[in-house]
């Protein structure tokens, strides 16, 4: 490690020396071709999220055959597309690397290609990932007509210092996060498969297309039909302010607390107390009204959170994942969504009548469950490790 300010903090121990800073358009090209009597068959958009994707991604109509394109910026693949009117609450305008074939750029976007032969396209790519050219951009942009916009002007932007060391350095990088994005693209991929697993297994199961037998190899009873009502005591959570709680699980506060939200599995943080154990939870009010899940344990939740307890054993991941997939249907979507208790217990939902039966498909779906957390562990952990890598791999 050095604390040469013209080398990165992470290196590979083969390169040694610093680094060389180059401004942007001492290797790279603004395209000023544009389109007027070419067909060309995509209409791009640049997307901080998703990168460049093509229109027909966010609209059902086809809006590449429009008449409207004269004057548009021809982009090839491995062209850059860069967004120069960004907003105040954004780090930086997208850049992105167009990966797709050849189309055309809305003019308000800077469109360039490089010209250099010693500067790797994927070095390059992963030098915008990462913020170290924000500083920058910040010093060298101006508020236009609307106060919630700033605006970076080309000669600005061409003029941006980007420190480059030598192409088998820069390869060698490149090559090196290509394998750990095709580690995360493996790790989403598995995430998806086993999602779209879950989803088909249940749906077989809750049909009965799929049964279980008992520890005596003997088929269950028949399914009834109950209302919510009839096997579960319906109740709610309690306001609790979240400066109240622990980011993480202490000796102090360790009981769960859930909420509406869907991110964590409702998982808000953690209190020196509880209020119910071994429950399903539902979500009252809001955006994801209706979301059910079930709570294994000692735990708290907070007052969007209505709860079904039951003392003869119907509170368990089976039923849950019954009673979630019909639940949307009776969400109220009169102003805020809304599913409260009086229309909840109204709910019919077929189940096993044996209990024996519940807990086999709810083991079942758990070790699905299971899996499926473990994955996405493992994929949170590597988008870190890559995020830690683009800012000490760089300069």
């Amino acid at each position: 490690m050095s604390k040469n300010i013209n080398m990165p903090k992470l290196r590979f121990k083969e390169f040694s020396g610093e680094w060389e800073e180059k401004k942007l358009n001492e290797f790279a090209l603004k395209s000023n071709t544009k389109n007027h009597n070419e067909k060309i068959t995509e209409v791009f958009t640049n997307s901080a999220v998703n990168g460049i994707v093509t229109q027909r991604d966010y609209f059902d109509r086809d809006i590449a055959n429009s008449n409207n394109l004269n004057g548009y910026y021809i982009v090839e693949n491995n062209d850059f597309i860069y967004n120069p009117r960004i907003s105040i609450n954004a780090p930086v305008g997208p850049l992105n690397r167009n990966h797709l074939n050849k189309g055309v750029m809305s003019p308000l976007y800077t469109v360039f290609k490089v010209k250099d032969n010693q500067v790797s396209l994927n070095y390059l790519e992963s030098y915008f990932k990462t913020s170290k050219w924000y500083k920058y951009m910040y010093g060298v942009a101006n508020y236009g007509a609307r106060s919630d916009r700033m605006n970076i002007t080309n000669n600005d932007f061409f003029a941006m210092p980007i420190k480059v060391p030598s192409k088998q350095e820069q390869e060698k990088i490149a090559i090196f996060l290509s394998s750990v994005d095709e580690k995360i693209e493996k790790l989403t991929k598995k995430d998806e498969l086993l999602q779209q697993y879950k989803k088909s297994i249940m749906q077989k199961i809750f049909s009965q297309k799929i049964r279980f037998k008992d520890d005596n190899g003997d088929e269950f009873p028949k399914w009834d039909e109950r209302k919510i009502l009839e096997i579960f005591e319906i109740t709610r959570g309690y306001v609790l302010s979240v400066n109240n709680m622990s980011e993480n699980k202490t000796k102090q506060n360790m009981y769960p607390v859930y909420s509406s939200q869907t991110k964590n599995k409702g998982l808000t943080g953690f209190f020196n107390e509880y209020l119910y154990e071994d429950s399903i939870t539902w979500t009252t009010d809001g955006a994801n009204a209706g979301d059910v899940n079930f709570r294994k344990g000692k735990f708290y939740c907070t007052n969007v959170c209505g709860v079904l307890k039951s003392d003869k054993g119907y509170a368990n991941e089976c039923i849950a994942q019954i009673l979630n997939s019909v639940t949307k249907k009776y969400v109220s979507y009169v102003g805020n969504p809304k599913l409260m208790n009086n229309t909840m217990g109204s709910i019919k939902i077929n189940i096993p009548s044996s209990i024996e039966e519940q807990n086999k498909i709810a083991n079942f779906l758990s070790s699905i469950d299971d899996k499926i957390e473990e994955n996405q562990k493992l994929l949170e952990k590597t988008k870190e490790f890559k995020k830690s890598l683009l800012q000490q791999m760089f300069i």
